[in-house]
């Protein structure tokens, strides 16, 4: 298909369809020499305009993949009126275009007002199968989407479009089933390394959350090559979610400071005087770290260092989880600035960005650890922010540290729903510093591998997919529920002859 599809559109096309249909990965080389050659052309049309639905297409696409295009190179400036929008697949294109925005770009920012104004005006309008589409582009964009989860939905909607080829249909079940086939091997062995480990025998206090750990480390990375690396993280997002539970209702104040100082000096008996399921805790924190530094070393051959590198992140998320305990206990209320300052360690995000840096690396990786701080620092707001918004009124009954938006209605005495709002902005232009971030890590001075930069935006796309609803992990609903069965358990039904 690669090679008779000459007209730009239709490579255009072809690029997204596979892109959508999780196809992607299968065709590297193929997509990258196509967007090379569609932005060498970069042909006008012979009155001297083009489609939107074209422009936003290419200039999509190729900020998708790397590529450094500029707002104003595909002449979005005055492309926004209605003469110019009739087309429904225009809008939608270029609703979803201006998500790859970056901070200051001011056309796109039009862009995404325009196009979701238009989009919502005419939505009663369309046809059933249009409609779908569109509901599903507004209620969250497909760059914030973990693209694996969305394959089925994808395949659904096009097995409904003649203009699809229906071998690419074919190709894709078949691809899903085949990897799903790989992350049923990987549960059922995290499944029983978790039986084997009995925590939860000891724990009445914590959640337990297995599946949704392992989900949330398919969603990181799905590709077939990557079993060592989800079990690892599926391992960390456990102790993650105990320890967690730990500081914020179980713990006092005096047991946690304890607690804190012996994962600092991780040393065993700073906690003889604690009570027996922190001593436990801390043995899994303990036994599981050196478990996964041994699995790196073996995988990477790394020496001491990625110990170290272990140790220091979870001193700090335990550190962080431990000045919000006190926040809690004195009844003091942070500014916004001051709760964000240690909300992004106390996230979790650092913790995940040290253990996938180490994992998926190779020797030089240590050193790269420092130049991805950005980008960590920005995914681990994403987290913070998304969280906050799916969880804040639970944990406000439950009594835990205030939350973003707590912090900000008492700092600007605003109503929820204006706080609310506030963070919602805070997020776009946090994923605006993000999209920056990932065409700069492909600069000469940095080189960060790309495998690492992609698992680390999808942390961002994970949290909207747990939280986008609510509480997609501290309660165990329906729509997690639902979410785990598609992608993990439901395969396709194939016709086979």
């Amino acid at each position: 298909m690669f090679v008779e599809t000459h007209e730009e559109l239709a490579k255009l096309e072809l690029i997204d369809i596979i892109t959508k249909l999780g196809l992607g990965d299968l065709f590297p080389h193929e997509t990258q020499r196509a967007l090379e050659a569609v932005l060498s052309s970069n042909k006008k049309t012979k009155n001297g305009e083009e489609d939107l639905y074209i422009i936003a297409l290419r200039f999509k696409l190729l900020r998708l993949h790397g590529y450094d295009v500029s707002q104003g190179m595909y002449v979005f400036k005055g492309a926004f009126s209605i003469t110019k929008c009739t087309e429904i697949k225009g809008l939608l294109e270029l609703y979803e275009a201006s998500f790859l925005a970056f901070e200051d770009e001011n056309v796109l920012d039009e862009a995404k007002t325009f196009s979701r104004e238009a989009l919502m005006n005419i939505y009663s309008t369309l046809d059933t199968n249009t409609a779908e589409e569109v509901a599903h582009a507004l209620e969250l964009s497909t760059h914030w989407r973990v693209q694996w989860f969305d394959v089925k939905w994808r395949i659904a909607v096009y097995e409904n479009n003649e203009n699809v080829d229906k071998r690419l249909l074919e190709l894709a079940k078949l691809n899903f089933n085949s990897v799903q086939a790989t992350l049923q091997k990987d549960l059922r062995e995290i499944s029983r390394w978790w039986r084997n480990l009995g925590i939860m025998e000891h724990l009445n206090f914590t959640r337990d959350r297995l599946a949704e750990s392992f989900f949330c480390a398919v969603g990181l990375a799905y590709e077939p090559q990557y079993s060592c690396f989800r079990k690892c993280l599926t391992k960390i997002t456990t102790m993650i979610l105990i320890i967690d539970d730990v500081y914020d209702v179980y713990g006092s104040l005096q047991e946690l400071e304890q607690f804190t100082e012996a994962v600092d000096r991780w040393d065993s008996s700073k906690i003889q005087k604690l009570p027996e399921c922190m001593k436990i805790c801390f043995q899994a924190l303990h036994d599981i770290t050196n478990e996964i530094a041994y699995d790196i070393q073996e995988l990477n051959g790394w020496n001491v260092q990625a110990i170290l590198h272990l140790r220091k992140a979870w001193t700090g998320f335990c550190k962080a989880l431990f000045v919000e305990a006190k926040w809690y206990n004195e009844g003091y209320s942070p500014s916004l600035e001051e709760y964000l300052s240690n909300a992004l360690v106390s996230s979790g995000g650092t913790v995940i960005s040290v253990h996938s840096m180490l994992s998926l690396g190779t020797d030089e990786m240590i050193d790269l650890l420092g130049k991805s701080e950005d980008l960590v620092y920005n995914i681990s707001i994403i987290t913070r922010l998304c969280n906050d918004l799916g969880t804040s009124t639970t944990e406000k009954e439950r009594g835990d540290a205030p939350s973003s938006i707590l912090c900000y209605m008492r700092e600007m005495n605003v109503s929820e729903k204006e706080a609310e709002g506030h963070i919602k902005k805070m997020i776009s232009k946090t994923w605006m510093k993000i999209n920056r971030q990932c065409l700069r890590s492909r600069s000469p001075d940095l080189l960060v591998p790309s495998s690492f930069v992609k698992v680390t935006v999808n942390v961002a796309r994970m949290v909207h997919c747990l939280y986008q609803f609510g509480d997609g992990f501290g309660v165990q609903d329906q729509q997690t529920r639902s979410h785990i069965l598609s992608v993990l358990i439901e395969p396709f039904h194939l016709d086979c002859p």
